[in-house]
């Protein structure tokens, strides 16, 4: 069996969306039947000053439901590079805990790959959830961005297609 159903599972996110048309909404998806998710944000280079913020949710319902910060975020690491074309290395970031990463100041600039961790523990007690929302990075020019969850260690393996759906 390949990664696929036995290692991880993958939802979207946001789909690629031009950043500077309005704040986006990123998709919601369920840690119940996986250990944690890795977020994967990539995001293509822009117009300076119009740098991405981004924001972890949890919840307690797969829609409406309630909703609050989740405030776990103490590094996350990034990809940066003019243009990203495999010689670039990971970097780790570290903030004091907080449900936002504000991106750094030469991030609008550049092409970026960022990875968020959260593991299905952090989550308050109630929640299932999570989401990342991301910022509007304002009108001085288009800036694409999209985001994959990564849903990891999974509490059943199974073939790709008797995968229990993300959301449920």
């Amino acid at each position: 069996m390949h990664g696929l159903g036995r290692l991880f599972d993958i939802s979207a996110g946001i789909v690629p969306v031009d950043s500077q048309t309005a704040a986006m909404t990123g998709a919601r998806v369920s840690l119940r039947n996986a250990g944690g998710c890795t977020i994967v944000v990539y995001k293509a280079a822009g117009t300076a000053n119009d740098d991405p913020v981004l924001d972890l949710q949890q919840h307690t319902a797969s829609s409406g439901g309630t909703t609050a910060d989740l405030d776990i975020i103490t590094e996350y690491w990034i990809k940066q590079e003019t243009t990203l074309d495999g010689d670039e290395t990971w970097t780790r970031v570290t903030q004091s805990a907080a449900s936002e990463v504000t991106l750094n100041a030469t991030s609008a600039e550049t092409q970026m790959i960022v990875v968020i961790e959260v593991d299905a523990t952090e989550l308050t007690d109630g929640y299932d959830y999570i989401s990342l929302d991301i910022a509007d990075t304002g009108a001085a020019g288009a800036q694409l961005i999209s985001s994959l969850y990564l849903l990891r260690d999974l509490a059943v393996g199974r073939t790709p297609a008797n995968l229990v759906a993300p959301l449920s």
